[in-house]
């Protein structure tokens, strides 16, 4: 349904393109100066929403805490820049008209800047949910261009800081082979010769009986024995090791330039001159 909320309930909501793709949220509502209904809105668009662009709500629609609108996101990008978001004459209207008429079916409502017997009225709604009417010739009126209202508006900047994420690098896994020395005690025995010698008793041949040659040549053989260490390797699994990831959280700085307005009081009737508020 089409501009059927409330000024104050477009404020801060998400503005999203037809196709569901988010555009940004809405700073401003104007109203329409014959039926006092929401007729457009301003979007913050661009890095950390510095930019504002008006759109119509016809055609808009609302759905959950977003607002439909009735074209795609680049068309709202690249809309004309008004120079002076805080008004928007029948010119500047005329012109975004021109523009949006080109990418859809847009039909005209009627004019936010109405003029009537030499006063200007613009009607708005800013962040904060107020309307307001402003008319020239009244005590604090504006001199300085189009009429808004008895008081003046200051703005600033803030830093909007975001993340991102992004690749930093890339680890893997690589197996290869080294070689290295390892010293291992083995116990190894071998086999000695000992000469044994014993008596000639009755029990192991010999004895009175026992007859001898001398000069005879004999010789006895003994086999002698000893280990070795045999070296050999086996291949057995050890460990396994994976890849894994952790965050980890930390604090940094950034610093930006923001801009701020400052207003001073011309007051001729103190002497002080310029005064900043």
């Amino acid at each position: 349904m089409t501009n059927a909320l409330s000024p104050d309930s477009y404020l801060g909501r998400n503005a999203v393109d037809r196709n569901g793709d988010k555009i940004g949220s809405i700073g401003q509502v104007y109203l329409d100066d014959a039926t006092g209904q929401p007729d457009w809105v301003t979007v913050n668009t661009g890095l950390f929403g510095h930019k504002e662009k008006f759109v119509p709500l016809a055609g808009a629609s609302s759905t959950g805490d977003d607002v439909v609108l009735p074209f795609d996101k680049d068309v709202v990008k690249d809309a004309p820049d008004i120079a002076d978001a805080d008004h928007l004459d029948e010119d500047e209207e005329r012109m975004l008209y021109d523009y949006y008429g080109q990418h859809g079916a847009l039909g005209r409502s009627g004019s936010e800047t109405s003029v009537s017997s030499g006063q200007e009225t613009d009607r708005r709604t800013d962040s904060a949910g107020l309307v307001g009417t402003g008319t020239t010739g009244g005590p604090g009126h504006d001199v300085s261009g189009p009429s808004t209202d008895d008081a003046m508006t200051r703005s600033e900047e803030h830093l909007q800081v975001g993340t991102e994420r992004v690749e930093a690098g890339r680890a893997r896994l690589r197996k290869y082979v080294v070689t290295e020395q390892e010293t291992v005690t083995v116990p190894v025995t071998r086999e000695e010769v000992r000469v044994e010698r014993e008596p000639i008793t009755d029990a192991n041949g010999g004895g009175r009986a026992a007859t001898a040659v001398v000069g005879t040549e004999e010789e006895h053989e003994v086999v002698l024995t000893e280990e070795r260490p045999v070296v050999t390797t086996e291949a057995v699994p050890v460990e396994r090791v994976r890849l894994d990831t952790e965050t980890v959280t930390e604090q940094q700085t950034v610093t930006g330039d923001v801009r701020k307005e400052e207003i001073a009081v011309d007051d001729p009737t103190t002497g002080t001159g310029r005064d900043r508020i």
